[in-house]
């Protein structure tokens, strides 16, 4: 009786293949951006996915001060954080978010569509962020990734 050819190829931190993409989010909606962008961090984009490993590939996202929110949640949408102290509930709309720092917007909304374990902290570390159209990252030569 012949054995199957078919394996399932599992891979590891050794037989990652990580790769630099950069995405311009400039005049796109923050949500559709981040969800794509978590999908690359993630590495569900590879035939070779793995669930368990960091297989996903870095990505610098550019202009994120000129994305943009849909309907009027610019002042409508509410952030919510705790201090941990009694009656330490804070809120934010995303302007006033917008004001302390343009990427934060990006960062956040990435960061929620990552798992919430050790593995999507690392992942996190794959995301780099910035306001306008310049970043430090030119030697890693990034593929730009239309969306």
């Amino acid at each position: 009786m012949d054995t199957l050819s078919y394996k399932t190829v599992s891979l590891n931190s050794a037989t990652v293949e990580k790769n630099w993409v950069i995405v311009d989010a400039d005049s796109k909606v923050l949500g559709r951006v981040s969800s794509e962008v978590a999908k690359i961090i993630r590495g569900k984009n590879k035939a070779s996915y793995t669930p368990h490993v960091d297989c996903g590939d870095n990505v610098i996202v550019i202009n994120a001060d000129k994305v943009r929110l849909t309907g009027k949640k610019w002042n409508d949408k509410q952030y919510v954080r705790h201090t941990g102290f009694p009656g330490g509930q804070r809120f934010e709309t995303p302007l006033e978010v917008k004001a302390k720092s343009s990427t934060l917007l990006v960062e956040r909304a990435v960061k929620g569509m990552l798992p919430k374990n050790r593995l999507g902290s690392k992942l996190f570390k794959n995301l780099y962020v910035y306001a306008g159209a310049d970043h430090p990252h030119a030697a890693q030569q990034p593929k730009e990734v239309k969306l």
